[in-house]
Order: C-alpha cells, then structure tokens, then sequence
C-alpha cells in the first residue's frame, strides 16, 4: 500500500500495515490539565494529617518571626543611627578623608569592577543553556537589590541613588559586550580581566597601597575579602598541585605548609602577622602596615583549604584522562593544564565557593586586631556622644548583619548559576 509521506500519519486515520494487517487509529493524546493552587498546597503541605500539623506550626512560627522582624524594622527601630552622618563611616571608614581619594576616584574604580564582573559573566554565557526559570532568577537578583535598596534608603541626597544606577547600567552592559567579544579577545580574556581588576584596585586606593591602611567599613572589608579571594586561589591550586608531585622536595614542602596552616586558627596568624611579622624583613625594610600584613596572613590561611580543594577535585579526574594523555604523546605540564586541572576546577565549585564565602566572613576577625571594617565601625559609631549608651546596638549590628548577609548570598547565588551553566554534577 503507497502511502504519501506528506499527508497525516498512517497510525492516526487507521489503515493497513505494509503485511495487509489493519492498524488501529491512534488513540487521541490526553492534554493533562494544569494544577490549580489548591491542588498544589494539597500535595505539598496539606498531603496528610502529619504535613497539615506541621505545616500549621512553622507558618505560625514563621508569621510570627516576620510580624515581629517588620515591626523592629519599620516601627521601633531608630535608624539614625545609620543615617545621620555615620553612613559614610558603614561605607569607607572615619579616616578614608585623610588618604586624599575623591569620590570620583572611587565611584570610577567601582565601575571598573563593574566592568570586570559583567565581562566575566558574559564570557560564561552559554546559549545552549537552559533559561533561568522566575524563581531562580528572582533568588539570584532579590540578594544584591535588598542590599543595594536597604543601603540606600538610608541615604539623604538622591546622589548616591544615581551613581547606582549607572553602576548598575555599566554592570549590564558589560555583559552585553562580554557575550559578544571578538574571538581574539576571548582568547586573552584572563588577561584582560586581570587589568581591569589591577586598574579597579589602583584607582579605588589612589595608586597607593599604603592608603588602604585608612580604609574602614564596608570598603575595607570588600577589599580585604577579594583581594584575599585573588590572591589565595592562584596559591592554593599551585600547593595542591606540588602536594601530588613526585619530586622529593616539593611535596613535603607543600605538605608542610597545608598541614601547618590548616592546624592553627585564623586569629592566631592574624596577631602573628600584626606582631611577628615585622622580624622577618631585613633592616632598613620598609615594614607593610597593618592592613597589608592582615590581608596577607588571611591569603596564606585561606590558600592551604583552597589547595584541599583542589585536591580533592583532582582526584576526582578519572586515571583514564591522564592515561589517554600520555597516549597522544602528550607533556605531562600539558596534561595537567589542559585536561586534568579544567576538570577539577569545575568539580571543585561548590566548595570553592563555600571556602570563599568563609573568608568574607572571617574578615570579621579584623575587629579583635583593631582594624575597623564593619563591625569595627560600630563600636566607633556607637562611642560618638550622641549614640553613646542611648540603646542603638540592635540597629547598628542589624545594619552590618544584612550587609554581610547580602554579600554572602549574592556569591552563593552566583555560584549556583555557574555550576548550572557548567553543568557540575551532570556531566
């Protein structure tokens, strides 16, 4: 029997199979009827009599929680004390005037960063990647606007709003041109990203390192953390590879750095580098100050868990990959960069990404060495005489506690974007 190719289906309409058998017309599909609210909040949390009791008790908890947060927030707390002149010191510190760093110094190195950030995200773009669906896109987005309007309805002038909003357009636009950069530049853009952070750092400390040390607030914390961040990844993935080297040297050496590091708490080093360090430079050397000693004790700290990491990725590469090298004629250098480090790298996210956000959290530590990041600043705020034992503590610390909570969601949510678009764990 000729059938037309072009017409409907044989097995719709019924009809005879090539053998003359009769074929049965295909039954009509079934179009499932979407589920209303009610039917989702049934299988959800009213399944059963055990999910309905549960679900009663943690909503009244949870309505409770909120009834009494908004209450703190848009009734009885008193703000001035974020407001009325200290916001600048929650910001940059109480002495960032005597580094000599405009403002527009500043802003112009925050939108280099802007920059950085919206190339590096545009290069990971991947147009064969499923879309973010509301909600993820909401959770990612949700974590740095709440910073961002909480920080600035704080504000007096509409300048600062302003300025944010252009920092928020170089952001996107960013993004635009890093997913559509030339090849060429592609090919450098390691490089590339590295400038512009190098050129952001250089014009937020005035093209002088010293002037960090009259950094305090939100702005020295950023700078201790990513600096940190920086630094402590390139470290920690060299130590992890000299940890698996077979040169007799180089792998105790690597050995004994992690095991040392890893065996002392962070504020024992942090007073080590505040008040040991300064003997182990030759005289007539100039000593770094304070804040540069206390970055570089928290890189070395943050280094030997990066470099576990990384192990641990390592070793999740299967012995295949660097067998199957070897049988190209491959370099063992070769090897290592080309194929077994991508692999561990991506396989390592997830808990990269959970040592850095411990970092920025452990920038907190500067305060018992008496640097003034954020919650430094509040005891400085707090001492002035018209804050002075007036009960402003709640309000000063919830400040400093949605700022850090911000940061530290906004990388995790970032971070889950990017193990989607790499597909870690599914591939």
């Amino acid at each position: 029997m000729e059938t037309d190719d072009t017409k409907t289906p044989l097995g719709l309409l019924g009809g005879e199979s090539e053998f003359g058998n009769p074929i049965a017309p295909d039954a009509p599909p079934v179009i499932e009827s979407g589920w209303g609210i009610r039917e989702i909040l049934k299988e959800n949390l009213f399944k059963d009599a055990k999910n309905s009791v549960l679900t009663v008790i943690f909503g009244v908890v949870l309505l409770y929680v909120a009834f009494r947060t908004a209450m703190f927030v848009f009734v009885t707390a008193r703000w001035e004390v974020i407001y009325d002149g200290p916001l600048e010191f929650y910001m940059v510190g109480k002495d960032f005037g005597n580094t000599g760093i405009s403002y527009g110094m500043l802003w112009a190195g925050i939108y280099v960063a802007m920059v950085a950030l919206g190339i590096g995200s545009g290069l990971s773009y991947d147009p064969e990647a499923p879309p973010l669906t509301f909600g993820a896109r909401a959770a990612m987005i949700g974590g740095p606007l709440f910073g961002i309007v909480f920080i600035l309805s704080m504000t007096r002038t509409i300048v600062p709003t302003l300025l944010t909003g252009v920092a928020v357009a170089v952001l996107w636009g960013s993004n635009q041109l890093g997913r559509r950069l030339p090849e060429p530049l592609r090919h450098r853009s390691v490089w590339l990203l590295l400038a512009l952070g190098a050129l952001s750092l250089g014009l937020i400390t005035g093209f002088e390192l010293a002037n960090v040390d009259e950094f305090g607030g939100l702005l020295l914390t950023i700078v201790v953390a990513f600096v940190g961040i920086g630094a402590s990844f390139p470290i920690g993935v060299l130590m992890a590879l000299a940890r698996r080297s077979s040169f007799p040297l180089i792998r105790p050496l690597a050995v004994g750095y992690i095991e040392l590091v890893r065996g002392v708490p962070l504020i024992s080093l942090l007073f080590l580098g505040q008040f040991a360090i300064g003997f182990l430079f030759p005289p007539g050397m100039t000593v770094p100050g304070p804040i540069p000693r206390a970055i570089m004790m928290i890189t070395f700290f943050s280094a030997a868990y990066v470099a576990e990491v990384v192990r641990g990725g390592l070793q999740s590469v299967p012995a295949g990959q660097e067998e199957a090298g070897k049988a190209l004629g491959l370099s063992p250098v070769t090897i290592t960069l080309q194929i077994i480090l991508p692999q561990a790298l991506r396989n390592s996210i997830p808990a990269l990404i959970g040592q850095f956000i411990s970092l920025l959290k452990d920038v907190s530590l500067l305060v018992i060495i008496g640097l003034q990041e954020m919650l430094g600043i509040v005891d400085v705020v707090l001492a002035r005489q018209e804050f002075t034992n007036q009960g402003y503590t709640p309000e000063a610390y919830a400040f400093v506690g949605a700022i850090y909570w911000t940061l530290c969601f906004s990388m995790s949510r970032a971070a889950q974007r990017l193990e989607t678009r790499l597909g870690v764990g599914t591939r």
